[in-house]
């Protein structure tokens, strides 16, 4: 028993692999061997949908945008955070960049 140990312990990575893929071929020849039933494969439901999950994305996304402009407006520009919110706001800048 301590020799086999010792043997053990001295195996190079290649032949514990051998070993232990020798080990798990026996283990699916003697299962296979038995008279039991295969397995059947479940199918995996998703707690929370593809499309959904692209939603709740889209919304967060558009709910860091707004409180970024408010937070880089409000706090950042010394303005009111509510006043990102306003068109005439936007107008503005859009004149701005786009000034001859």
């Amino acid at each position: 028993m301590e020799q086999n140990e010792a043997r053990q312990e001295s195996l190079t990575r290649e032949e514990l692999r051998k070993a232990q893929k020798n080990k798990a071929k026996q283990e699916r020849e003697i299962a296979a061997t038995s008279e039991e039933k295969p397995k059947r494969l479940k199918w995996r439901t998703r707690l929370i949908p593809i499309w959904l999950r692209i939603v709740i994305i889209l919304g967060v996304m558009v709910v860091a945008a707004v409180a970024g402009a408010m937070f880089g407006y409000g706090v950042l520009g010394d303005g009111n955070p509510v006043d990102v919110l306003d068109k005439s706001t936007w107008q503005h800048i859009i004149d701005l960049v786009n000034k001859e």
